[in-house]
């Protein structure tokens, strides 16, 4: 176990209560809802703590304030860290909130959408090399020269007790608490709210989730150079030096999830639900959809959504890709007459039969026609796959040569 001077502070409680009054006015004390949806799929009674509608999208915000609180005065000449999401968004609000200068190192290619959040909130954003890695050395070199306080994501003890205030809410909102599947990525969380459950509860099961492209807590190969996922939120290299003995000693099971189950909570938890959570959030929904990880016979399973920055541009693919999985989606190459009128005719075709038009578009090349025949490809919803064979079948029974396409 780590010789740091806070730990016995941190297993207590005291440093979390210290933790508890820096969040004060800032840190929200997030909803617990039932999911029926879940309770009905995986079976047991399963909740959500939804720490997606936190201050800044995410229970990042929880260890920010801790730190700072905790720098005081040796965060006069301000703070600076490595990111490229959460912990930068939630850095800068802290930073903001107790008056003291905040600079970011970003890797290239980092969220446009977190980067302006970051400057809304005051910080100053600076490129930091080509990956996360670049960034953080590149942050803790700045704080050496400057004076500034580098403020790490996850390896710090004011962060960990500022994360186990989460479990706090846990144990307050669900008295018959037995289960907890959270995610684990650098494992400040995950440490967390195992060390503030545990030491009230020990019998509360808790569960870490990573991403199976990056689980070095699971001892999964780690991959070189950047990482892109779905949940890139939890895509952590290394363990922390401080974070891991504590998850090696708390934490009672790690799982992994892939990148299509990560899809699918995010949609479930989107289309069921109503709630709005990144990937890295979702992987608590992700194990038990994909049966990682189920819930307790007994008592109530909570899964921690631990963040909702989601990147507006990635919803329409994961709509898209839902909707084909599940049959709504339709994709057709048909062969019409090349005259006019021909491509009316088809989609009059379609009309009757109930289906939607999505998108049409001619393809002339690469493909073996007759003089006066084109191709088109056409994209239609449909009510599933039923009437998707109903579609088909009515195109053929018109005299027109259909392939469906697959999707992938």
């Amino acid at each position: 176990m780590s010789a740091n001077p806070k730990l016995a502070t941190l297993l207590n409680g005291s440093l979390i209560d210290e933790a508890q009054i820096a969040g004060v006015g800032v840190v929200k004390h997030t909803p617990v809802t039932p999911s029926a949806a879940l309770s009905e799929r995986c079976g047991g009674e399963i909740v959500l703590k939804a720490e997606n509608l936190q201050r800044t999208g995410s229970f990042k915000i929880r260890g920010a304030m801790s730190k700072l609180a905790a720098l005081g005065d040796a965060a006069r000449n301000g703070v600076t860290a490595g990111s490229a999401g959460n912990h930068a968004q939630s850095l800068a609000f802290a930073a903001r909130h107790f008056g003291v200068p905040c600079e970011i190192f970003v890797p290239a290619g980092a969220s446009l959408s977190k980067i302006a959040s970051c400057k809304e909130y005051g910080a100053t954003i600076v490129e930091g090399g080509d990956s996360l890695d670049n960034a953080v050395a590149a942050a803790r070199q700045r704080a050496q020269e400057t004076g500034r306080a580098f403020c790490h994501p996850f390896d710090d003890p004011d962060v960990v007790a500022g994360q186990a205030t989460l479990g706090r809410e846990l144990l307050m909102d669900i008295p018959n608490l037995t289960r907890i599947l959270i995610p684990l990525g650098g494992g400040g969380l995950t440490s967390g709210v195992a060390i503030a459950v545990k030491t009230v509860r020990p019998d509360v099961d808790v569960i870490g989730v990573q991403f199976s492209g990056c689980a070095p807590y699971a001892n999964s190969p780690v991959p070189e150079g950047a990482i892109t996922t779905l949940a890139d939120g939890i895509a952590v290299k290394r363990p922390g030096d401080f974070t891991r003995p504590l998850i090696e000693k708390w934490v009672d099971d790690i799982v992994v999830v892939d990148e299509d189950h990560v899809a699918d909570a995010m949609i479930l938890l989107m289309d069921r639900a109503k709630l709005y959570v990144e990937g890295g959030g979702a992987v608590g929904v992700s194990a038990l959809i994909a049966e990682r990880a189920v819930p307790a016979r007994k008592g109530v399973t909570c899964v921690v959504l631990s963040g909702g920055n989601v990147d507006l541009g990635l919803v329409p693919n994961l709509i898209r890709r839902h909707e084909t999985s599940v049959g709504r989606r339709l994709i057709l190459f048909v062969r019409i007459s090349d005259r006019p009128g021909g491509l009316a005719k088809l989609l009059s075709l379609f009309a009757t039969t109930g289906a939607n038009l999505i998108e049409v578009e001619h393809v002339r090349e690469g493909v073996a026609l007759h003089v006066r025949e084109t191709g088109v490809q056409v994209v239609l919803e449909v009510r599933g796959p039923d009437h998707a064979d109903e579609v088909i079948d009515a195109a053929r029974g018109g005299g027109y040569e259909v392939d469906r396409i697959d999707a992938d």
